[in-house]
């Protein structure tokens, strides 16, 4: 069965400031810019019918764009130290710490992330859930 969730749409207001963030954070996730993508806008992660991807543009409504407090989008990483490398390239790329790589245990034993917020305020997460445990 395919993932319930087909893309994931972030608002920004500075599209060249989000690229050089996005660029960096999703290099480290292993993911790069789609060349498919129209003006405006930039996709990372494979095409619809591959999986999830992620999004940016300006908002539709012409207004700033407005982070919730509460959503938060969890990228998927494949090592520890990928998840690192991803909160590094956010922090040297204009973003903000959330929360320092580590093991979450509150979240299952393998649960290693790390948390970060975008130079417009979106929350992100960096996830290697199996940390540590046999495969």
């Amino acid at each position: 069965m395919p993932s319930l969730i087909l893309y994931v749409t972030l608002g920004v207001a500075d599209f060249g400031r989000a690229l050089g963030f996005y660029d960096a954070v999703m290099a480290a996730l292993g993911q790069v810019r789609s060349a498919d993508a129209t003006p405006g806008w930039a996709g990372y992660g494979p095409d619809y019918d591959g999986g999830v991807s992620l999004w940016l543009c300006h908002p539709y409504d012409g207004h700033a764009p407005q982070p919730g407090n509460g959503p938060m989008v969890a990228l998927r990483a494949t090592s520890a130290t990928q998840v690192d490398a991803f909160h590094a390239a956010a922090l040297a790329h204009g973003g903000s710490d959330e929360g320092a790589p580590g093991l979450r245990p509150q979240y299952g034993p393998g649960f290693y992330a790390a948390y970060a917020r975008d130079p417009d305020g979106n929350k992100l997460a960096c996830v290697f859930h199996r940390h540590g445990l046999a495969e």
